[in-house]
């Protein structure tokens, strides 16, 4: 993972971010522009990955007390105000593989535990399908925690945790 940088994601990233996150549908939903920039305006801790100066993924964690209208993002506030939760980490498909996941994912446990939150949290499709990043998600210590239908019922997502060491 030596030729890989990660930073903090700029409001002139957002056009690359789109791109990355609308390259994943269905993993991730479609969104707009408007729509992501305001997704990284609640944002606790915003990052991007970048590999010889493009663009190649990008990760957004929301702190407990957001006004976010997320359903994923509710079911965890309704369990506790102790997180920090994952709402995207998204990798172009060269870039996945490499450790650019596991390093933004270091980040994230860091701002946790220097937040003093008890967990992380996120959610992963289970339909439509996503197998890769259940397998990836367990590896990094998350355990389903709950299921919901989400979209309308279009969704159905795994509701995952994991505890911050030394929080």
């Amino acid at each position: 993972m030596t030729d890989v940088d990660i930073r903090p994601l700029r409001s002139d990233d957002l056009p690359a971010i789109v791109a990355i996150n609308d390259g994943a549908y269905p993993a991730v939903p479609i969104t707009p522009l408007d729509e992501l920039g305001a997704l990284v305006a609640h944002a606790e801790l915003a990052l991007v990955v970048e590999r010889a100066g493009a663009t190649v993924g990008f990760l957004v964690a929301i702190a407990p007390g957001r006004d976010y209208a997320s359903e994923n993002y509710r079911f965890f506030s309704e369990r506790s105000n102790d997180f920090l939760y994952v709402d995207r980490i998204v990798l172009a498909p060269d870039a996945r593989g490499a450790g650019a996941g596991r390093a933004l994912y270091g980040r994230v446990f860091d701002a946790a535990r220097a937040r003093g939150a008890s967990e992380v949290v996120c959610e992963v499709n289970v339909e439509p399908p996503n197998p890769e990043s259940l397998a990836f998600h367990a590896a990094l210590g998350f355990r389903e925690v709950g299921r919901q239908e989400t979209k309308g019922g279009s969704v159905i997502v795994a509701l995952l945790a994991a505890p911050v060491e030394g929080a």
